[in-house]
């Protein structure tokens, strides 16, 4: 009897034989698991600060391979193991200040999300060009995860480690679901493809389509990548814009919580201080406008009169506007805004941060996390509010976007600075909290897939590092240490053509998602017909 290559299941071809005995058949039951959970470790390991990208389709292809076959039941567990693998390690982060009871939570929630997207590409595999319809699936799941709970926590999108691979590209065809969805689709055709020659080998029969699907898998991805390159450039369009990053550094130890406040202040201004020095001295070019970080002004300018003289003579003494990240309070709501400070009339533009962090910047389910640890409650003992109008700043002329820390992670917060006119775009952000974690470059590494995605200059200033100006290509041409004071400056292009992904906006993602619901829709409806159709044999 010939037996074609869709027709096994791995399940079968894992169970152990009369001789194999209890003690081996049950560590072979344990090498899915085990195989899953390494296949996360590894798809972390592909991540930032490393630039292992290509880990990614390894993993992807180990975690086809033990999916493939298997009941909704083992692939609720598998993919909860491949969850564990990836993001424990992958967002250790959260634990430095709090503790390791709010990391454990969060990776256990969101392990679900991929846990139940492996329950839809064990459904899935049985169909014909399954690897195409496993990651639309995953894709899906992304989305999920990028909306819910509490807004959202689309940390760990596979798009966010291929700074450096040779996919980037495609994040200016469809954004972050296109290239995310390329390198799964990529990892489940090379096992896949892996898979049919071994069939063959086997001597059984493999189908032309099945052969054809497994390499179109892998190939579409890699020349669709090599395509979308002319989509990239680092040319100017609107001219340029010289431009300079402020880091400021923290104190490390030793003051109370205002003086801190006041000390970060005092460290912004002071850098900015030394770059006009520089500048006057000729050693530097004089800046069009300057950029400050996140909470480089947690004491509200606006409230204290002596935190606005600090801000304006820093202002007055390099003579070009600064945005500056202030911590403010208006008509009782807290809000982390972004203030554009003129030399001579003072504060003129504002943009208040509208995707603000659940348990950062605000506290869901408060009376409940408070019978937990009452100090979480009052770590957070006012909540942030959140801005509506996205932030473009016009700067004598050339429009910088603005996309505060958290809100680099999120499409929509990103895209339409875009689409409102910025010409650059500013990230503002404060990793002091998270001291020499991982957690920083995994954010920069966002900000690199922003600037492909939408054809612009991302410049990052950070309280205490990385600080960094990245080209429209995704190239980071300038970047600084970590918790050292510095100063960054570069003459940027400024572009206004728009990008496919920024024109498409979530259609590409809807897309995919609509692919993922049809696949697992078609591969329920068949299982009753196949079932009639054995009965009827």
């Amino acid at each position: 009897m010939t037996v074609t290559a869709t027709s096994v299941d791995q399940s079968d071809q894992l169970q152990p034989g009369p001789a194999s005995g209890a003690r081996g058949g049950g560590l072979l039951r344990l090498v899915p698991a085990a195989a899953s959970a390494l296949c996360g470790v590894l798809l972390y390991v592909s991540f930032p600060p490393r630039t292992l990208w290509w880990l990614a389709l390894p993993a992807f292809a180990g975690f086809g391979w033990v999916l493939r076959g298997r009941s909704w039941k083992a692939a609720l567990g598998l993919g909860y193991l491949f969850g564990l693998g990836f993001l424990l390690p992958l967002l250790v982060w959260t634990s430095v200040e709090v503790g390791p009871v709010p990391w454990l939570a969060l990776v256990a929630i969101e392990a679900v999300f991929i846990a139940l997207v492996g329950v839809g590409v064990a459904a899935v595999s049985r169909l014909p060009a399954w690897p195409v319809w496993a990651a639309a699936v995953w894709t899906a799941g992304e989305a999920a995860r990028a909306r819910a709970p509490f807004q959202g926590f689309p940390w760990g999108k596979v798009a966010f480690g291929q700074a450096d691979g040779v996919f980037l590209p495609l994040a200016a065809v469809g954004g972050t679901p296109v290239l995310g969805f390329a390198v799964v689709l990529c990892g489940f055709g090379l096992y896949e493809t892996g898979r049919l020659i071994a069939e063959r080998r086997r001597n059984r029969v493999v189908r032309r389509a099945a052969a054809t699907a497994a390499l179109l898998s892998v190939a579409v991805p890699v020349v669709g990548s090599v395509a979308a390159r002319a989509l990239v450039s680092d040319s100017a369009q609107d001219g340029t814009a010289t431009v300079a990053l402020i880091q400021g550094n923290v104190p490390r130890a030793g003051l109370e919580f205002n003086a801190q406040r006041r000390a970060v202040l005092d460290y912004h201004a002071r850098e900015t201080h030394k770059l006009a020095a520089d500048v006057r001295a000729g050693k530097v070019a004089k800046p069009d406008y300057v950029l400050w970080p996140e909470n480089s002004s947690d004491i509200d300018p606006f409230e204290y009169p002596d935190a606005a003289v600090v801000i304006e003579q820093a202002a007055k003494d390099i003579g070009v506007p600064v945005s500056v990240g202030g911590v403010v309070e208006r008509d009782g709501r807290l809000l982390n805004e972004q203030i554009l400070w003129d030399p001579v009339k003072g504060p003129t533009q504002t943009y208040d941060k509208r995707q603000i962090q659940p348990f950062g910047e605000y506290l869901p389910l408060r009376s409940l996390v408070g019978a937990v640890n009452k100090s979480w409650t009052e770590m957070v003992h006012q909540d942030f509010s959140r801005g509506t109008k996205p932030g473009v700043f016009d700067i004598g002329g050339a429009k910088v976007g603005l996309a505060t820390c958290y809100e680099a992670a999120f499409d929509w917060a990103v895209r339409d600075t875009v689409t409102h006119g910025a010409e650059m775009i500013s990230v503002p952000s404060n990793n002091a909290t998270f001291d020499r974690s991982e957690m920083t470059y995994q954010q920069l590494a966002m900000s690199r897939i922003r600037a492909v995605e939408h054809s612009r200059t991302v410049a990052v200033p950070v309280t205490s590092g990385v600080s960094a100006v990245i080209m429209p290509d995704g190239r980071i041409t300038q970047r600084t240490g970590m918790f050292v004071p510095a100063y960054l400056v570069q003459k940027v292009p400024l572009r206004t053509s728009t990008t496919p992904a920024t024109e498409l906006g979530i259609v590409p993602e809807i897309a995919l998602v609509l692919v993922a619901a049809g696949g697992i829709g078609w591969a329920i409806g068949s299982g009753p017909r196949a079932r009639r159709r054995a009965g009827a044999a």
